[in-house]
């Protein structure tokens, strides 16, 4: 089967991320818009990952369950799974590996905890958009001993990408795939080599109106990540624009 996915949405948990943008608002613009399969991948937390699953469950939405977690390096990566329980070990195992720095809201943002109801249940205290303090490759095979997808993010982003931090994308390294940031089919900006890489794209929404505006087609024979894998490492996937 052939689906669209949008795997890198940001909650209202994330600073940078809209008031709006709640899992049951991200949920219900992605039946809108037709999308199988979407990820909530806030800054360096699953903590709306629960009431998005509940949330893409109403509204009919397949949903993997993720972060975008900014390393040592300030490299930023997308991490999936498609078991709750896995991203939530994952955020237990990053919390204590954020600077102990005070969120403050005026400055840079509410990172706000919602229900499925769009109940507030807290607010974050320390500042999500901080670098863990983790390495690049530690992450990467904490991540895939878990079972899970690994894919440095935006990877021709001037700021906060692999290329960026790096200076190259090294060919053969454990990558799942790796994501070009969506100016690339939104305004022809020039692509990276990629090596032998499978490459994805997303709309990395921080607002409603953004959602799928850049999004992958893959073929699927089902919706486990065991699927999305194989699909990745056959090269099945093609990025569309809304």
């Amino acid at each position: 089967m052939k689906i669209k996915a949008d795997l890198h949405i940001h909650s209202c948990l994330s600073p940078c991320g809209d008031l709006e943008m709640s899992p049951r608002a991200i949920a219900a613009r992605a039946k809108e818009l037709s999308l199988d399969l979407i990820c909530v991948t806030d800054h360096n937390t699953a903590l709306n990952n629960p009431s998005a699953a509940r949330a893409c469950a109403a509204a009919g939405v397949r949903c993997l369950y993720g972060m975008e977690i900014n390393t040592r390096e300030e490299v930023h990566t997308l991490c999936y799974f498609d078991e709750l329980e896995k991203a939530m070990e994952l955020d237990k195992f990053i919390a204590p590996r954020l600077p102990d720095i005070k969120n403050d809201p005026e400055i840079f943002g509410d990172q706000v905890i919602v229900d499925e109801n769009d109940i507030i249940l807290g607010q974050h205290e320390k500042i999500l958009s901080s670098a863990a303090d983790l390495g690049l490759e530690e992450l990467r095979d904490k991540v895939l001993a878990a079972g899970g997808l690994f894919v440095p993010a935006h990877i021709n982003r001037p700021r906060n990408s692999l290329i960026s931090q790096l200076g190259l994308l090294l060919p053969d390294e454990k990558y799942s795939a790796v994501e070009l940031h969506k100016s690339v089919y939104l305004c022809g900006a020039a692509r990276p080599e990629t090596f032998d890489y499978p490459v994805i794209s997303n709309s990395d929404a921080h607002y409603l109106n953004d959602i799928g505006l850049v999004y992958n087609e893959i073929e699927l024979e089902d919706f486990s990540l065991s699927a999305l894998r194989s699909a990745l490492e056959q090269k099945s996937v093609a990025v569309k624009v809304l």
